[in-house]
């Protein structure tokens, strides 16, 4: 066995119980969206929030697939992207850039998905961006922000301008570049990521056709129901089980 796969396996005894947790579902959101082929190579980011006082997060070991994410390879940084635990490992700058500025903002989001999936990235790029036209839109469609895209993200005067644009929304258009999610859990972040992304590859399939606009009825029931915190909290707690479970059957790796 090689120094540095013995230096990740003691990963887990040099952090606390409810970090570790966190890694695990971080690492198991990795390889969902994988799994769903949101992934962008090696490009792209998940980012929990480590439990406790500090402002420490993780994020994805950079030059490594999502399918390759493991508990202990996930990278601990401070909001200045400085390492926290070294375990052999660096960040993506610009991932570090987004991810920063939401976490330095919304102490409430404990997770923060962000992709380039091509549904993703096609609606950004429509001047209409995401538009209410189904069940899945509408899980998301009031709760959703847009921050038109700056270049690649390696300016760290852009965060300032993220938050901005987010303001209280936990869903986020990045024009021109892709979509983003926030969750007060890893469970609650990757459900909205699923209904933004599925919402977004729906409109994709149907824009050669004239769109069925729902009733306002519809769409004053879906935002009185579900733009709301507790709401995705509940649904998350009753589908994230099922989630780690499919995790599981594909790679249970990530664990570790």
């Amino acid at each position: 066995m090689s120094e540095a796969i013995l230096e990740l396996s003691q990963i887990k005894n040099q952090v606390s119980a409810e970090e570790w947790a966190v890694r695990q579902d971080l690492a198991a959101a990795y390889r969902l969206v994988a799994h769903y082929g949101w992934d962008d190579m090696v490009f792209t980011h998940l980012s929990a929030r480590v439990p406790g006082p500090d402002d420490h997060f993780l994020l994805n070991p950079y030059g490594y697939q999502f399918s390759e994410v493991t508990a202990s390879n996930l990278v601990k940084v401070d909001l200045d992207g400085n390492l926290v635990l070294d375990n052999g490992f660096e960040v993506n700058a610009a991932g570090f850039t987004i991810h920063s500025a939401v976490h330095m903002a919304r102490h409430d989001a404990l997770a923060v998905m962000h992709v380039h999936t091509d549904a993703g990235v096609a609606v950004a790029s429509m001047q209409e961006g995401l538009m209410p036209l189904t069940q899945h839109a509408m899980f998301v469609y009031h709760d959703l922000a847009y921050h038109d895209w700056e270049g690649v993200a390696l300016d760290l005067d852009e965060r300032e301008r993220v938050v901005a644009d987010l303001g209280d929304k936990n869903v986020m258009i990045l024009r021109n570049h892709g979509t983003l999610a926030l969750g007060g859990s890893v469970a609650s972040c990757f459900l909205r990521l699923y209904y933004l992304e599925r919402a977004c590859k729906i409109q994709v399939s149907i824009m050669n056709g004239t769109p069925n606009r729902p009733n306002q009825q519809a769409i004053d029931m879906m935002q009185n129901t579900f733009n709301n915190k507790d709401s995705w909290e509940g649904l998350g707690s009753i589908a994230w089980p099922s989630m780690r479970r499919l995790a599981d059957r594909l790679d249970a790796g990530y664990l570790n």
